[in-house]
């Protein structure tokens, strides 16, 4: 069953230059397909669209302040388990305990700072990829 995803190439990745190596990971998956891609600063607004489940929680700010420190690359990935399949790619958010092969495993230096984000179920992929995409059908 195709699905798809809404990936984020956060503020450090683009920093430090891994837009190139972390697409590259994503396509050379088989079977899974970038439809759309943009790069972008993000608002206030969309960044409380996007994380309002996490307001008042401790890390809240400090991921506000950190997510708008620089532009993002927006993706939207389509493929077989593609939700699943991308969040094994990115790793766990530690990266000290994402394995190495992973993208936070092989770059990751701390963990409010984890270069990319992927949808976590089909759900919030609906509700991120309207936020961020709101003209794809």
């Amino acid at each position: 069953m195709s699905q798809r995803s809404l990936v984020l190439l956060k503020p450090d990745a683009v920093r430090r230059g891994l837009i190139g190596e972390i697409i590259g990971r994503i396509e050379r998956k088989a079977g899974w397909t970038i439809t759309a891609l943009e790069m972008r600063e993000l608002d206030q607004e969309t960044l409380e669209q996007h994380y309002g489940e996490h307001k008042g929680k401790p890390f809240y700010e400090p991921l506000m302040g950190f997510m708008q420190s620089g532009p993002v690359v927006a993706l939207v990935v389509e493929g077989e388990r593609v939700i699943e399949g991308l969040r094994t790619l990115a790793g766990p958010t530690d990266p000290i305990a994402a394995a190495p092969g992973s993208i936070r495993g092989d770059f990751g230096t701390i963990v409010r700072e984890n270069l990319i984000h992927a949808s976590d179920s089909e759900e919030s992929a609906v509700r991120e990829l309207k936020i961020f995409f709101p003209g794809l059908s």
